[in-house]
């Protein structure tokens, strides 16, 4: 074992126990209620070792969240020829829900108690769903600004947040058939 190794791993545990100290305060006591010191001195760090590894305290709040909407991104880009869109979002929500922990359950907690940072959680997700409008507006033929890719964007947006928020897998077969059958009933080629 090198030092090496020995270092970034405890400098990923000591990440770790920033991030959980601060779900479980801000799924207790809320966002704005919450001082770095007070997740430093939960994580047994200094506030400065805080900020070294988040330099704000909203960055910190939507450090899950981004790896998220990452992983999404990454999905829809990444996924095969022989893969479509729906197909890539439907792999990638299972996924999703069966790596679900209890981390994720304090972020959906701290995301309930907060308008403000749902709202910020959104407007991050919103890009990644652009991302995958523009990839199925190439899959169908259209203009990613067409009526019909706004809409499966949107519609895929409110499936992820409700799918997400009740993990279980009839939800996802659920949200999966809502979603194809919209994308069935829009008109062929672009609709402006």
């Amino acid at each position: 074992m090198t030092s090496d190794g020995l270092r970034e791993r405890s400098k990923a545990r000591r990440r770790e126990a920033i991030l959980r100290a601060a779900y479980e305060l801000f799924a207790e006591r809320g966002f704005e209620a919450t001082t770095i010191a007070d997740i430093a001195a939960t994580a047994e760090v200094s506030p400065r070792t805080v900020t070294l590894y988040f330099p704000s305290k909203l960055e910190l709040a939507m450090s899950e969240f981004d790896s998220f909407a990452s992983r999404l991104a990454a999905a829809l880009r990444g996924r095969g020829a022989d893969r479509t869109i729906l197909d890539a979002l439907e792999h990638w929500l299972r996924d999703e829900i069966a790596g679900r922990g209890e981390l994720d359950d304090l972020a959906d907690r701290m995301l309930d108690l907060d308008p403000q940072l749902r709202a910020v959680a959104g407007a991050r997700l919103a890009e990644a769903i652009q991302d995958g409008a523009r990839i199925f507006a190439e899959e169908q033929g259209n203009d990613p600004d067409d009526f019909g890719p706004r809409m499966v964007a949107a519609a895929a947006a409110a499936m992820i947040a409700e799918v997400c928020h009740r993990p279980q897998e009839s939800s996802i077969e659920t949200a999966m058939a809502f979603l194809r059958g919209g994308i069935a009933s829009l008109p062929p080629g672009p609709a402006s």
